[in-house]
């Protein structure tokens, strides 16, 4: 999966992760359409993890 697949299924998918990462922020969170590097950078930094296990963990949501 080269994008993001966020599209109608985001706020689901962000209550998924502030459920398993309490500490993530709606401004962690925060998806403006076109710029999913911005918010894989953000989670990134937030939780420690490479972009590419941050991609799989959302999909896997």
């Amino acid at each position: 999966m080269t994008k993001l697949e966020l599209k109608g299924t985001w706020n689901e998918a962000k209550g998924k992760l502030k459920q398993k990462y309490a500490h993530l922020t709606d401004n962690d969170l925060l998806h403006v359409e076109g710029k999913e590097d911005e918010l894989l950078g953000r989670l990134q930094k937030a939780i420690g993890r490479t972009k590419d296990e941050i991609r799989a963990e959302i999909a896997a949501l």
